[in-house]
């Protein structure tokens, strides 16, 4: 490389004397330092160091916590390779390149708070034009909990060790509280030991120690050691700390319930009726038979139509100025009870969607079980909740801050009820509660947008002349 910038300033020192038309140059040799450094620190002159830049990952998150990197400096990367895992308040992503190169430095250690519009890695990419790092990161999302524990293997009494995934940070809290990670049993992922997890077994440690038998002559009754009260301190989990989250925020939300009765004796018969189609095989959609979620969420749209109002947003600037954001989309949440805990996905766009399309959409989410990808978990604009299938039949749902209202389904119950002709008759009566924010939603809009969505569900036939 000296040799060629030489070359260039000696034929451009013997041009400039026989022109005698060219400013002066300095020695050849005062510009090799600076040309040495430019190239030493860029590889090539044909490569750029890109920053690229970690992206929102959901609505609202503003950072994330690094669990692992996948990658360190130096490594060869192509696109769509993965650079490190992530974990949101309510899920774990996977982020991956954009871009063909050699990572040349990591902005954060693992169990650092990546910031999101921050350079989240630095990549040498080779030649040719690049993307601004402002685009979009690609994320492959692979939602899932943390809060899962593996045991120790254990053969012939002995137990086998396993590699220890844990932090710095970790190690040094156990190695301070004399601690042997062998002995802790991580939730993170992978069985990765968490600040949580040595607490923990401090504090159970404790406990035990507390309740060891005394060195004496007489051993103390085994039944007073077991009805002796005691403590124990657990950390949150993932979801449970993002309930905290949103919960809290939901404090600052005035709530006012609405309670209403629907018959369902004309939705279970259509419903009959279609399921006895669906149970032959022949039709298109590949169902084998369809729940209510489906009606109640299509009717639930349709209503909207109506009363956009139920599907706004409260937007409070920084000056504490309210405004409402109507959204002209219905991306109906449903809460679900899973293993892991209460998650509330939804589906996108259930306006322009059929009543068939909404029980495809259903049935994938809950096959995800758990794991929900961050796009089924974000976006909400409405949510309705199902108790009905445990065995409730009231509940007060508490609004999240990105909505204005929320309803709860009860049990369908066979109850006795009078007919026109003042007759006692059996009826098929499933109870509604619905919550929604008192500082934009009066009562009586909210009356009416139950009415018209208890008449879709109570004479379902009209929804067919009403969807679009």
């Amino acid at each position: 490389m000296n040799r060629l910038i030489l070359r260039f300033f000696n034929n451009r020192s013997k041009s400039c004397l026989s022109q005698n038309s060219c400013h002066r140059f300095p020695p050849p040799h005062t510009f090799i330092p600076a040309f040495a450094k430019y190239y030493s620190n860029n590889a090539t002159p044909s490569s750029k160091i890109v920053p690229f830049i970690l992206a929102d990952i959901g609505e609202g998150t503003t950072e994330v916590e690094i669990i692992q990197w996948f990658v360190k400096q130096g490594d060869k990367i192509a696109q769509f390779d993965k650079l490190c895992e992530v974990q949101s308040d309510k899920a774990a992503d996977n982020i991956t390149s954009r871009f063909d190169g050699i990572i040349k430095k990591l902005h954060y250690k693992a169990g650092d708070m990546a910031i999101v519009g921050k350079p989240l890695v630095d990549i040498e990419v080779e030649g040719g034009e690049v993307e601004s790092p402002a685009v979009t990161d690609k994320i492959n999302v692979i939602a899932k909990t943390e809060d899962r524990a593996e045991e120790n293997l254990v053969k012939d009494g002995d137990v086998v060790e396993t590699e220890i995934v844990t932090t710095p940070a970790v190690r040094k809290l156990a190695k301070d509280k004399k601690v042997d990670l062998k002995k802790v049993v991580g939730t993170g992922k992978d069985g990765r030991i968490l600040k949580e997890d040595v607490l923990s077994y401090i504090t159970t440690s404790n406990l035990r120690s507390e309740f060891k038998p005394m060195t004496t002559t007489k051993q103390p009754d085994a039944r007073t050691i077991a009805d002796t009260p005691s403590e124990t301190i657990t950390p949150l989990t993932k979801i449970q700390k993002a309930m905290f989250k949103q919960m809290t925020k939901s404090l600052n939300v005035p709530h006012f319930g609405f309670t209403e009765e629907i018959e369902l004796i004309e939705l279970i018969k259509c419903r009959a009726q279609i399921n006895s189609h669906l149970s032959q095989g022949k039709d298109e959609s590949g169902l084998k038979k369809i729940t209510f979620m489906p009606f109640f969420i299509k009717a639930l749209s349709l209503a909207l139509e109506e009363y956009p109002l139920l599907n706004a947003m409260v937007v409070v600037d920084d000056d504490g100025a309210a405004s409402l954001k109507y959204r002209n989309y219905h991306n109906i949440g449903f809460a679900m009870d899973t293993a892991a805990g209460l998650l509330v996905p939804n589906i996108k766009s259930v306006e322009s969607k059929t009543i068939f399309q909404i029980a495809k959409e259903l049935d994938r989410i809950r096959n995800a079980g758990s794991s929900q990808s961050s796009a089924d978990l974000t976006g909400s604009t409405i949510t309705l909740s199902n108790i009905g299938n445990i065995g409730g039949t009231t509940l007060h749902p508490v609004i999240v801050s990105t909505e204005v209202c929320i309803g709860a389904l009860g049990r369908i119950q066979s109850l006795p009820r009078f007919d026109e002709n003042g007759q006692i008759v059996k009826k098929e009566i499933m109870t509604v509660s619905f919550n929604a924010d008192h500082r934009v939603v009066d009562g009586a809009t909210m009356a009416r947008f139950v009415k018209k969505w208890k008449v879709y569900l109570e004479v379902p036939g009209l929804m067919l002349l009403d969807a679009k």
